[in-house]
């Protein structure tokens, strides 16, 4: 099932070692495999964070869990978080002050609807196909039982060239800008949160076969004819 923002699944292809050495980053060991071409919310993805001066690539449940929660299904599932609000909600108004992270991806996937309201998957990626960061924010929720480090990705208003797919795209973060998203800069990651340059992105058309949450391999991000 799609969450009705974006965005609500994506791939990531790259090494753990490409990933560390792109985000200058010390991996742990319990990281998700990887190459994974239809990432899905609630399942563990890899995040850099700016901890003990320096930064860890970890692993993380994606899907926001509220301290209030008393378990992870106790409210909606927030795999997005909104820019405009993010500083305000309860549920992240900590995290986006003190934990913000990068989430290396290479592309997510958006759907828009037919005439006869048939679902249409569109893969949505860098122009140049280079390797990319959505900001994000995360929390470690515990109860009596568990412990996870859970995170949320942050949307903005899409740019021109995407609003023909949805009105939200996710917050990119140029490799840049990561100390000053990651907190290593002092104040002002929120000048990062607006849309991405409208040749930022590339899309097109993929097979239905991605509709599916347990669909996985190459051929759910190639292009297919509309």
């Amino acid at each position: 099932m799609e969450h009705p923002e974006m965005c609500g699944r994506f791939a990531v292809t790259l090494p753990v070692d490409a990933m560390s050495q792109l985000f200058d980053c010390a991996p742990a060991n319990d990281l998700p495999d990887v190459p994974r071409y239809n990432v899905c919310p609630t399942q563990k993805v890899s995040a850099v964070v700016a901890q003990d001066g320096g930064r860890k690539l970890v692993s993380m449940r994606w899907g926001f869990i509220p301290v209030w929660y008393k378990k992870p299904a106790d409210g909606p599932l927030l795999i997005n978080a909104r820019s405009e609000t993010l500083a305000t909600k309860p549920a992240f108004r900590s995290a986006c002050r003190e934990r913000r992270c990068l989430i290396p991806a290479d592309g997510f996937f958006e759907w828009t609807k037919d005439a006869d309201g048939k679902r249409l998957p569109w893969y949505i990626y860098p122009s140049g196909g280079k390797p990319f960061a959505f900001a994000g924010i995360w929390q470690n929720w515990k109860n009596d039982d568990e412990l996870l480090a859970t995170c949320a990705i942050v949307t903005t208003s899409a740019n021109k060239s995407l609003s023909a797919l949805h009105s939200r795209m996710p917050v990119v973060v140029d490799l840049d800008d990561a100390p000053l998203w990651l907190g290593e800069m002092g104040k002002g990651a929120a000048t990062l949160m607006k849309p991405a340059p409208d040749d930022f992105f590339e899309f097109h058309r993929v097979s239905t076969a991605v509709n599916s949450n347990r669909a996985q391999g190459m051929e759910l991000t190639r292009k297919i004819d509309a």
